[in-house]
């Protein structure tokens, strides 16, 4: 885990190697102050010695200014260092998010990784900043203050010795029983932001169903858990500032009383009883701050473990070391293909998968809810890779292929339609950041969408809400399969990616399609008998399997299935998923 987050520092190992050395500079500057204020006492007031009160004044002076400016470059140096380092964290895990296949994806849901993103940085940042300062400051002040103590009296550094280890140990076991409340509450922070994020994303459904209460009353039960750990870690952290002043105060007292009698009995300057005395704050001041930094310390552990757990996530796929970057043409062959979303799994997803479709075929795809449609054409583009068998594209393997190379030839429109905050224009050049307005206008042309785009105000330039939520879901399919044209694709695929259209318009995307792109193998995953019908052939899957594969006239002729689902769509207006669909 530490070599991991270490390597996220990058640029700023300077400033991460200057603060602890500046703040060594000003502990010992600061050292040095209570002795030149004995040698002002016990010299320079007790002689009457003027000009070496001036002397030792002017010394004393440039180290207290050396101290501030070494304070304040540690200060500097250290918020670069934490600032950047928490910066390179978000950027690494980031970066590593976008490499993700879906099976990495699979494994943390979008509350947890904003929530590592986020808090758990800002967790690590706080702390690094902490062991770059206060870590080095803390202990090298309470050292050099301790050596202080016995080089003027023994005796009463013993006192302050004895403060600490009692101190230490009472600290230590605050900060133990605090740390377990901590990381309980910080584990909590997941289910409080998936809570905020499913509310706020699916805001109208939650006011359309009046489950605005269950929501607030659900916010609520996860910000309790929360809020209950954090109160029992403070109700524990709180003692720390009161043991801490009951036991400087007695230091102070006993220093005082023990010290007032050695100087009354000559064994010791009044001067080095005052500088006695200020380095019993040091001593304590400084022992109370380390038992801040092994609480934030304790806090971050827990996240930077969560942290390195997403930079060190490999991807389940990988370039090959010499990788083909061309697609040849639209060709698809499935030979022999198995799938499992886990290994682990008793059961394939797809079983015995053959296929062999010529490009700039017309495939439609038709199967019941759960038959694996959409897991067939995922590993068309390489979003998974089969278990066992190959995925051909082009006459050649998926896995032989640069992926993005790949997925620029393969353009899948998903079941699930995904807008970004934006113009319609920006929205498009997802598919071709180069393409002009001429071929954005011309692809939306081709997929109905430049009926409704027409309409708004401003055209093109209309603003898209984060998520499409100021479209309809028609729009939102339409300007999608008009941003996968964008792309000139080899393969096209939609995912039930006409749904939310009428069935006129559904027809006249895929006419368009059929005119426009007739060298583009298009793979229609379908519902609607209609969508599909007029493909040169259709697949029906059934529990992961190939029932059939041919054409819609012999399908009706000779598939159980596919008849009784075209007979409930035609005659009894029926769902695909009644009657044999099951």
């Amino acid at each position: 885990m530490l070599k991991t987050l270490s390597a996220e520092l990058k640029e700023f190992k300077r400033d991460s190697i200057l603060t602890p050395l500046f703040m060594l500079g000003e502990v010992f500057m600061e050292t040095l102050i209570p002795f030149l204020m004995a040698m002002i006492i016990d010299t320079g007031i007790k002689q009457n010695n003027l000009p070496y009160i001036f002397k030792t004044g002017a010394i004393m002076m440039i180290v207290a200014l050396l101290s501030l400016m070494f304070g304040c470059l540690g200060a500097k140096y250290g918020a670069r260092a934490s600032m950047g380092f928490g910066r390179n964290l978000r950027k690494g895990m980031f970066r590593n998010i976008q490499n993700f296949s879906f099976a990495n994806i699979d494994k943390y849901n979008t509350a947890g990784l904003v929530t590592r993103l986020t808090t758990d940085v800002t967790n690590v940042q706080n702390a690094y900043q902490m062991i770059l300062r206060m870590c080095m400051r803390a202990p090298a002040s309470m050292i050099c203050s301790m050596i202080a103590c016995f080089l003027i009296s023994p005796r009463l550094a013993s006192i302050y010795l004895i403060a600490v280890i009692v101190l230490g140990f009472a600290l230590g076991i605050m900060t133990v029983l605090a740390m377990k409340y901590f990381q309980a509450a910080f584990k909590k922070y997941d289910a409080l932001n998936e809570s905020v994020e499913e509310n706020v994303s699916a805001i109208r459904v939650v006011k359309a169903y009046v489950r605005g209460d269950y929501e607030k009353n659900r916010f609520h039960k996860a910000s309790s858990n929360i809020y209950e750990m954090l109160v029992k870690a403070e109700n524990i952290i709180v003692w720390n500032s009161p043991f801490m002043q009951f036991t400087v105060y007695s230091c102070i007292v006993l220093v005082s009383w023990f010290g007032a009698k050695m100087v009354v009995g000559g064994s010791l300057e009044t001067g080095q009883l005052t500088s006695m005395l200020t380095y019993c704050m040091n001593i304590l001041m400084s022992l109370m701050m380390l038992s801040f930094v092994f609480v934030m310390i304790s806090m971050s552990v827990a996240s930077a473990n969560r942290i390195a757990e997403v930079l060190n996530e490999k991807s389940t796929l990988d370039n090959p070391s010499n990788p083909i970057h061309e697609v040849k043409d639209g060709s698809i062959k499935f030979d022999n293909v198995e799938f499992k979303y886990n290994l682990k799994a008793e059961e394939p997803v797809l079983n015995n998968i053959n296929l062999d479709i010529k490009s700039g075929e017309t495939i439609g795809i038709i199967g019941g809810t759960g038959s694996s449609k959409s897991s067939l054409v995922n590993l068309i583009s390489r979003l998974y890779d089969v278990t066992s068998g190959t995925v051909s594209v082009g006459g050649r393997d998926v896995r032989e292929y640069d992926l993005d190379s790949l997925r620029n030839q393969v353009s899948v429109v998903l079941q699930k339609n995904v807008l970004f905050s934006g113009s319609i224009l920006d929205n498009l050049r997802w598919g071709n950041p180069n393409a002009t307005d001429e071929e954005c206008i011309e692809a939306c042309k081709l997929a109905c969408a430049d009926e409704f785009i027409e309409r708004f105000p401003r055209k093109y330039n209309t603003h898209i809400e984060q998520g499409g939520n100021n479209v309809s879901g028609g729009q939102k399919q339409r300007l999608c399969i008009a941003r996968a044209l964008l792309k000139k694709p080899k393969v096209l695929i939609l995912d039930d990616s006409t749904s939310a259209v009428d069935t006129a318009t559904d027809a006249k995307i895929r006419k368009a399609l059929s005119e426009s792109i007739p060298g583009t193998t298009k793979l229609i995953i379908a519902q609607r008998i209609s969508s599909v019908e007029n493909a040169d052939r259709i697949i029906v899957l059934n529990d992961g399997k190939i029932d059939a594969f041919d054409t819609h006239e012999n399908l009706i002729k000779n598939n159980e299935i596919y008849r009784d689902v075209y007979e409930s769509q035609t005659k009894g207006n029926g769902d695909f998923d009644e009657g044999g669909a099951n």
